[in-house]
Formats: structure tokens, sequence, C-alpha cells
């Protein structure tokens, strides 16, 4: 077989066989297959779509091409969460301690910005001396002594995801659900997880705006993984604007410190919670969902939670001395009001554009290349629903490169739709999705 024929067979619509889909990648691993080959097959699957067979086979490969870690000697189910991306989404930097604190295992391999969404390694890194690129050995060692830890994806794991995954990014076929599904789940499977919950954005700031195809994710996620055994859960969650009043690195992790000391935002707190109950009763820990949240939200209220955060940041050799004191940290050089130029209701928010903003303001990278600024950030003073006066702070942006000019702020003041009649707030929480099938929040909350 060739690199040429399989191409051909895709891009006609036909399915690959195992052998087929195994030699490409591995050909590709081994420099054998070109770049612009690679991107070709990927703009066929994008077009064509995978068979079931087809993506858990993907699936299978990817995980494959590293090592698996093996937690099996650790009592109980391990429990990760991914999340599908979105603007000012801090929730894993809290939920890894709270569902640790909770006595729940959880191995977690975060990723890094890119376009219009954060990405947690960034954001743990905006803490001086955090280390998120560590041996899988200590990875494995951390998550036997304190319950968790937050790396990013190494050498050893699912080599094949990562080479791909940015050929993807450079095609614009990050899109493809099959895609989507063999890079989630191949790092999951191979990070040692036993379940997962996946938060899946629905909304303007999410990588699929529109409820029914993010839908279609979710139960296509659901069903590869339970052909692995991975029981998987998903959570639908509004994204059509930003998640809390903090977007960035820095100002996110403390917002994150807020919510872990049982303050911060009530949106931010209620999705963490949520995502956190649906992992304890994934790990046997709480009958409902609702009796599980109460429980998390007392180790946020008590500071059990806040310490774990601590342990985890020493365990990684972060300086908690700004965590515990956010003073210390360096001040950004610039710090701009953007101020709203008439009065009403916010109606609704172009959160994709403030991801997007954000990211030239220096908190994001458009290639994988760029340096990060971790001053640079977004404090959102007005969400959909709330009555603004002219001259009100809508925004205030803060970074220490370029400062924004008059365009950049009208630019964001450009996000804001204001209007006379008053908006009701979204949904938050919209359905939980699960191999059993789709449940309403209100069934289950």
């Amino acid at each position: 077989m060739t690199a040429r024929e399989i191409i051909l067979k895709k891009r006609n619509g036909q399915s690959l066989t195992a052998n087929e889909i195994n030699f490409f990648i591995h050909a590709y691993l081994r420099g054998e297959i070109a770049d612009y080959q690679m991107s070709a097959l990927l703009m066929a699957i994008y077009f064509q779509g995978m068979s079931f067979d087809e993506t858990i086979t993907l699936t299978r490969i990817m995980r494959d091409s590293g090592e698996v870690v093996d937690f099996s000697h650790l009592p109980g189910i391990k429990v990760d969460k991914h999340s599908t991306g979105g603007v000012g989404d801090k929730v894993s930097l809290i939920l890894a301690p709270l569902v640790a604190a909770a006595g729940v295992s959880v191995p977690m391999i975060s990723g890094r910005s890119l376009g219009h969404t954060g990405g947690t390694l960034d954001k743990l890194e905006s803490i001086p001396g955090f280390k998120t690129l560590l041996p899988l050995s200590r990875f494995k060692k951390q998550v036997e002594e304190i319950g968790t830890c937050l790396i990013g994806q190494t050498e050893e794991i699912c080599p094949a995801d990562r080479r791909i995954y940015a050929m993807r990014d450079a095609t614009a076929t990050v899109q493809s659900i099959p895609l989507i599904c063999g890079s989630i789940l191949s790092k999951k499977l191979a990070e040692g997880s036993n379940a997962l919950v996946l938060d899946v954005k629905v909304g303007n700031g999410a990588i699929f705006k529109d409820a029914e195809t993010a839908e279609e994710l979710a139960t296509h996620l659901i069903r590869t993984a339970t052909a692995f055994n991975l029981n998987t859960v998903a959570l639908l969650t509004d994204m059509s604007q930003p998640l809390g009043v903090a977007a960035g690195n820095w100002v996110e992790v403390c917002e994150s410190i807020d919510v872990l000391q049982g303050r911060g935002p009530e949106d931010t707190r209620k999705v963490t919670l949520a995502l956190g109950a649906i992992m304890l009763q994934l790990a046997g820990k709480t009958q409902n969902l609702r009796s599980g949240m109460t429980q998390l939200g007392a180790l946020l209220d008590d500071g059990t939670a806040w310490k774990k955060f601590l342990e985890i940041v020493r365990a990684q050799e972060g300086d908690t001395a700004f965590l515990e004191d956010p003073e210390k940290y360096p001040a950004p050089k610039h710090r701009v009001e953007v101020k709203a130029e008439g009065d009403g209701f916010i109606a609704a928010i172009n959160a994709r554009e403030i991801g997007r903003l954000s990211m030239l303001l220096g908190a994001g990278r458009k290639t994988v290349d760029d340096m990060v600024d971790y001053t640079a950030g977004m404090f959102i003073h007005k969400k959909i629903g709330d009555r603004v006066e002219k001259g009100e702070p809508l925004m205030t942006l803060q970074n220490s490169g370029q400062p924004p000019d008059q365009d950049f702020a009208q630019s964001v003041r450009n996000c804001f739709t204001i209007t006379h009649q008053s908006a009701t707030p979204p949904q938050l929480l919209r359905k939980l999705l699960s191999a059993q099938g789709v449940h309403s929040i209100t069934e289950i909350m």
C-alpha cells in the first residue's frame, strides 16, 4: 500500500482498514510520509468523515504510539476532566485540587492556548517556577502521593497525536469530529484514567456554536470512549459569554484562588461544582449530583481545596508566595478601561472575539511558538442581562507589551450588544449526556 492510495480511498469516501490507518500514522512518525500527504489525508477525513470503526482504530493507534500509564495498583477509580475549550475557562485549576481533596485520584494532562481559547498549562506556568513538563515517572508518583498532577503532553504520551494535532491546526481541520475524538481520547486513555467527564462548550465562544453539533460531538466521544471501557459523561455548558470575570493567565489564576477560598464568581463556582459532582459520582463517592455539589462546596468553603492546590503547586516547584499574596506579582505596565457609550442592558457578548482580542493583547498565541505575556488579561465587568449606564466600564484590559490603543478598545466595545430591553442571562448548564442517553439538568440536580 502507498500513502497516495490511502489518501485517494478516503477522498472518495471509502472506509480505511486498520492496517491502512496503522501504516499511514507510523510511516508519518518515521518520516516516510511527508507533511503535505498527512495534510491531504486530514482534509479528506474532514470532508468525508470516518466510520465508528475507523474512529476506534485511529484512537487506539494514537494511544499506543507512546507509553500507556497504569494506575491499577491505586485503589479506586481514576477520573479526569476535559473541556472542549472556551474563554475564561479556568475550571481545571480549581477542579483538580477540589476533587483530589475529596479523595479521588485525578491524573490530568492539559494543553496550551491557541487561537481564541486559553490553555491550562499557560495559566499554571504564570505561577513563577511552576513546572508542567514532567517525566511520566514523576507524574505517576505525584498522583500516587497527593492525588493529582497537572502536566502537558510529554514525549512519551501519544506522540502521534502531538504531531497530527499541530498539522490539524495548520490545515484548518480541527473541527473534524472523528479527529477530535481520536485526539482527546487517545491522551485520556494513555494517562491511566478509568472515567472521564467532558465539559462540552456551546455558544459563540465554543469550537461548535450550535447545540446540535456540540451534542453530536459529545455523543461521538461517549460512544468511542465506551468502546475502550472508559466510563464517560458529558456536560454541555454555556460559552456564549466568557466564564467568570477574568480572561488571561495570571488573572485567571487569581480568580481560581478566589473560588478555592470560597469566594469568586458564581458561574465559575457552579460549573466547577457540577463537573466535580459528576466526577465524584463516577468514582462512587456520592449517590447523586446534588449531594456531590454540596460535599465539594464545603471543601471550597472550609479551605481544604485551597490547601490541596498549594500542595500541588509546591510539588510542581511553583512559588506559593505569589498565591498567598497576589499583590507580590509583577504589575502589568498598561491598564485601560473600556467604557460603555450608551445606557441599556447587555443583550449579547461575542465571546470568541473577546478570546481573539485577549490573544492579541498577549495572553494567548497565534502559533505554538509565540511567547505569552502572563500579565496580559481582561476583567469583564458586565455580563448578559446586566444593566449598564453610559461611562460605566465594560472591561478592563491589561498587559506589558504593546499598549491597547483606541481602536483596540473600540473592538472590545463592539463585543457587547447593548439594547433598551432587558435581557435574560443564558442557561449555564444545558444538558448531561451519558451512554444511557440525554438528561435534562432538572432531572439530575
